[in-house]
């Protein structure tokens, strides 16, 4: 009984409380609805005064951003070379690059600072049919905007070259080719990647898988030399030797020769784990190639002269890559990340965590092509079509030569400073998204800023009292006792303009007596009974 009629205690309680708030609101709303009348009557009869400003600022298209660069808006007749340039070219290997980007009828949200914002000029390139280079300048002209980009704090970007090599091998392994070249395996993982993905990321871990649940780090380089995956039945081909295996993996894709005269081509499909460690630079920094002699020919010779350093060497690199076979002619290009075939002189290779495939850039530097003290004019329209491990930045691009030896001395010997221009579609005009941007509210009048003066409390003071005045948030304490005591000091129009900071004695600390077993029991009974 006595439970009982505490609850019916409790739950009057709750309905007088939930009538005292019912009555307190409709009480208000005459006021409330006179207020709003007064407020629209006000702005209807002086139409001057400024409408109150919506809060939250509405949502605004904001210019978009690539993290650790910087870009400014150019004009078409600021590119060095833009006029000269063999726009018809460029405009085929954009075109090229339209077909994924197309072929994606619902594309996720894209974090990258250009989205998905090439699919609009995708779709007019694919409708388009141009076939001069006045036109397709035109094209490029209409539908992009021209932005310097570099990295944050720097002038210009950086360009290396890539190839595709072209080797000697067996479908068998033999005396002479006894270097296996391997296909992903099948206890490699990545999360967030399945089996059946093609072309896991070239960053990231990579695990091993041992039983059902453990995931260790996949075998380092010299590990997988050593034999760790060997007698699987991984190998695609054999090879003569580990340095010709090493560049192949370095430039993401290579032509095997057999002996029958056929071709195996081979690309990408998986790594390691491990990062990319140039070995070119662990020569240079133990001082045994200058670094202006440094080039992908000079490293070879040295590792053919040189067999034992050079497997030292080799191995400082722990990241090793696994190829897929693919079924290409030996017409056909090399296929890049993007998934479309490259094109020689026109395909880049850039960023993947910052750029998206398909977007074109103006590179334009002085680089050593013709031969390597040469500072060949190179102003070239390149499009976005690969990435690599050690391709990072905002204006870093690898620039795809071709295959075979020609292709491989000239861009082994690219180490070069370049200008890059980055093509951005109109839709995301930085500019014009500029002038849309949310300014701070105005200033105060002069008037109210007489009213209510903005006063520094250590302007104006002796330096002995400045000694003595704290920051407020050193005092709580005293400004709440000085507020609960008496009218504050800034109240009385003849008080100055700051006042010292009274000292209030810490309180002493508190002994740490813990209850006795007793009191420990009260409280609990205490606290059980609220509870019911």
């Amino acid at each position: 009984m006595a439970r009982a009629a505490l609850t019916n205690a409790r739950g009057f309680r709750r309905y007088a409380a939930a009538s005292c708030v019912i009555v307190i609101a409709l009480s208000l709303a005459p006021f409330i609805a006179q207020a709003r009348r007064v407020v629209h009557a006000t702005h209807a009869a002086r139409p001057d005064l400024p409408h109150p400003r919506a809060v939250p600022y509405p949502a605004l298209d904001w210019p978009f951003e690539i993290n650790g660069g910087q870009y400014a808006p150019l004009g078409w007749a600021d590119i060095a070379g833009w006029n000269q340039d063999d726009h018809l070219a460029a405009y085929k290997a954009f075109r090229i690059s339209c077909s994924p980007i197309a072929a994606q009828s619902t594309p996720p949200s894209d974090p990258k600072a250009l989205g998905t914002s090439l699919r609009e000029p995708c779709r007019l390139a694919r409708a388009a049919d141009i076939s001069d280079d006045a036109r397709a300048r035109a094209f490029f002209e209409e539908h992009f905007l021209p932005l310097r980009i570099s990295r944050l704090g720097e002038a210009d970007g950086f360009v290396t070259g890539y190839y595709e090599p072209v080797i000697d091998g067996s479908r068998t392994q033999t005396d002479v080719y006894n270097v296996p070249v391997y296909r992903r395996p099948s206890n490699l993982f990545v999360r967030g990647f399945s089996q059946a993905s093609v072309g896991l990321p070239n960053k990231g871990q990579v695990f091993r898988k041992i039983g059902r649940r453990k995931l260790v780090p996949y075998y380092d380089r010299a590990a997988i030399e050593d034999g760790a995956i060997a007698g699987r039945g991984l190998e695609i081909c054999w090879l003569k030797n580990q340095t010709d295996l090493l560049f192949s993996q370095i430039q993401g894709s290579a032509r095997v020769r057999l002996e029958d005269g056929s071709t195996i081509r081979i690309n990408y499909d998986a790594h390691n784990g491990y990062p990319y460690t140039p070995v070119g630079r662990i020569l240079i920094d133990r001082g045994i190639i200058p670094k202006e002699e440094m080039s992908m020919q000079r490293i070879r010779e040295w590792m053919n002269q040189n067999p034992d350093g050079a497997n030292e060497l080799r191995r400082q690199n722990q990241a090793y890559v696994f190829f897929r076979e693919v079924q290409l002619s030996d017409k056909d290009e090399a296929v890049g990340a993007q998934g479309v075939p490259l094109t020689p002189g026109r395909s880049i290779a850039v960023d993947k965590s910052l750029h998206v495939y398909g977007t074109p850039f103006f590179i334009e530097g002085e680089l050593p092509i013709e031969s390597e003290q040469s500072k060949t004019p190179f102003r070239r329209l390149m499009v976005a079509q690969d990435t690599g491990s050690a391709i990072t930045g905002p204006a870093r691009a690898d620039i795809y030569f071709g295959a075979g030896a020609d292709a491989g001395r000239v861009s082994g010997r690219l180490r070069n400073s370049a200008r890059f221009v980055i093509f951005v579609p109109k839709s995301l005009d930085p500019v014009a998204r500029g002038r849309k941007m949310p300014t701070p509210d105005p200033r105060p009048s002069e008037k109210i800023a007489k009213l209510f003066p903005q006063v520094d409390p250590l302007k104006d003071q002796p330096k002995d009292q400045k000694n003595d005045i704290k920051p407020p948030e050193a005092s709580v304490a005293g400004s709440s006792k000085n507020t609960a005591g008496a009218a504050p000091a800034a109240a009385h129009p003849s008080a100055p303009q700051a006042v010292a900071a009274i000292t209030v004695p810490l309180p002493v600390a508190r002994p740490d007596i813990k209850p006795d077993r007793d009191m420990r029991r009260i409280r609990y009974h205490r606290r059980s009974r609220i509870g019911r």
